[in-house]
């Protein structure tokens, strides 16, 4: 008896493009769309395993919001062992900020994108502390900061009658006698990057070229011999799976990322990785209270906190929505995403990432301590904790709302074996084909800097040429020049972006 052998046909779609994004979120929208200004041309496919944009790190619950200008983020600013402050990671970061608002403006003003007050507004940005110390210790920052030309606005004071001005829900309650200072910032600002992460892929999903896919997940990824790579995705909504064909990679899927970066099994991936943080707020369901508030005011953190969980009471749009939010609470969980699995943290480790991942859980003890109290807390040890910057905080008024995943970077290090990054780390290929985003804040504030540098490193041709050059000059009008060494543009910048995305200067 024969048997005929029937073979099933292959049902795979198969597409060649030149860019794949993987995830959507600010990150991947950012990179998408200076690519497809600098090169209209260029084809793009951009993967996301949930059904809308922005849902993760870059929904306004899930992260700070802050428009991370480091003006009242006090972890950028560390005290030296001298006792000195440095004031280089302050600066960097409130200049690439400076450089997203041009680039956000640039987007308003060509018609890109619309309506800037559904995804800026103008906030006061303060810091603000008790106790003779800290009082010294901000009025060092005030002094290390406030002389450069970003900062020149930066007011400082003890006056608790001119504190209660500023913010006034945080002083009522508070003994007039306690040693207080803040500094404030009126030209900062509060981004909801979700709002504008969906506006920038509205955008993108009409040109020619761009193709979204959305509740796809990414399986594999592979370079080629001829150095492209190939990329296996599955439609979670109906089974069909799918081959991309690319010659450039981007991989921007937040804590999503590390699985991602391991599967492309790249050199320059090995000994990555991650420590994930979860967070919670304290949201206020009172709108008399939610109405006194109109600042972000950050304190200092708790030793051996993780810069994520700097506690501040922050006056928020969400939604169209006036919100006020104090945290994060930092927590544990095994989860690299909000909607991840248990399993991401224990199937990330590696042989090749073991032993940083040990080395770093050694020496970051006080961070393990800190994260153990803060998921033991009783809902009363919260509101104490609030009760430190709002005093006259009542129970009731306040719920608990769900915040962002964090995954912390590790890396391998010669000396130590393994170190506990707290920033953003960007991942490149030696050929330049692959680029991977890992780790956390200041994040999406300086997305714009952060993907235009991954485009010098990974189309470096291109960015050499005339064209792309002007191209960027049109779209950041300081590009290539520090703003903080040029009071005159710095000025100009300033009220012109305030202008176009109608803020106070």
């Amino acid at each position: 008896m024969h048997f005929k052998i029937y073979a099933m046909p292959d049902t795979t779609i198969r597409s060649n493009t030149e860019v794949v994004l993987i995830g959507a979120g600010i990150m991947s929208a950012t990179l998408g769309l200076i690519l497809k200004e600098l090169q209209p041309d260029i084809k793009i496919e951009i993967f996301e395993r949930l059904d809308k944009a922005a849902a993760e790190s870059s929904d306004a619950w899930n992260n700070a919001g802050t428009g991370h200008s480091a003006f009242c983020e006090l972890n950028y600013t560390p005290e030296k062992k001298d006792g000195s402050i440095d004031p280089k990671k302050a600066i960097s970061i409130a200049e690439s900020f400076e450089v997203s608002r041009q680039f956000w403006a640039y987007l308003v003003e060509q018609k890109k994108i619309f309506s800037p007050e559904n995804f800026i507004k103008s906030v006061p940005h303060l810091s603000f502390v008790w106790g003779d110390k800290n009082v010294e210790y901000l009025k060092k920052r005030f002094e290390a900061l406030q002389k450069n030309q970003l900062f020149k606005e930066m007011v400082f004071s003890t006056d608790f009658s001119q504190l209660k001005e500023w913010m006034p829900l945080v002083m009522e309650g508070r003994d007039s006698s306690e040693k207080v200072a803040a500094t404030s910032m009126a030209l900062g600002t509060d981004v909801n990057f979700g709002e504008l992460t969906r506006s920038i892929f509205n955008y993108l999903d009409g040109l020619e070229g761009v193709t979204m896919h959305f509740n796809h997940e990414v399986q594999k990824l592979k370079q080629r011999e001829d150095k492209t790579w190939r990329i296996k995705i599955t439609d979670l909504a109906t089974g069909q799976k799918r081959k991309s064909y690319t010659k450039f990679v981007f991989i921007g899927a937040g804590g999503g990322s590390l699985p991602l970066l391991e599967k492309a099994d790249v050199p320059e991936g090995k000994g990555f990785g991650g420590f994930p943080v979860s967070g919670q707020w304290l949201k206020c369901i009172n709108p008399e209270v939610i109405a006194k508030h109109q600042a972000k005011v950050y304190g200092k953190a708790s030793v051996g906190a993780p810069p994520m969980s700097v506690p501040h009471v922050d006056s928020r749009m969400i939604n169209g929505e006036k919100q006020l939010l104090f945290g994060p609470f930092a927590g544990f969980s095994t989860r690299f995403l909000k909607n991840g699995s248990y399993s991401d943290l224990p199937l990330s480790i590696q042989r090749d990432n073991i032993l940083p991942m040990i080395s770093a859980g050694i020496k970051n003890i006080p961070l393990t301590k800190y994260l153990i109290q803060q998921v033991r807390q009783s809902p009363e040890d919260r509101i104490e904790a609030l009760r430190e910057y709002v005093p006259t905080a009542v129970a009731e008024d306040w719920v608990i709302e769900r915040a962002g995943q964090r995954v912390q970077v590790i890396k391998k290090d010669e000396k130590e074996g393994g170190i506990l990054e707290f920033g953003t780390e960007v991942i490149t290929t030696a050929d330049g084909s692959l680029s991977v985003l890992l780790g956390a804040s200041p994040g999406a504030s300086t997305a714009v800097s952060i993907m235009i540098d991954l485009v010098g490193r990974c189309f470096k041709e291109e960015l050499a040429s005339t064209n792309w050059q002007e191209k960027l000059k049109i779209m950041i009008p300081s590009y290539g020049q520090s703003l903080n060494d040029n009071p005159v543009l710095s000025n100009e910048i300033r009220k012109n972006t305030a202008a176009v995305l109608k803020l106070n200067n």
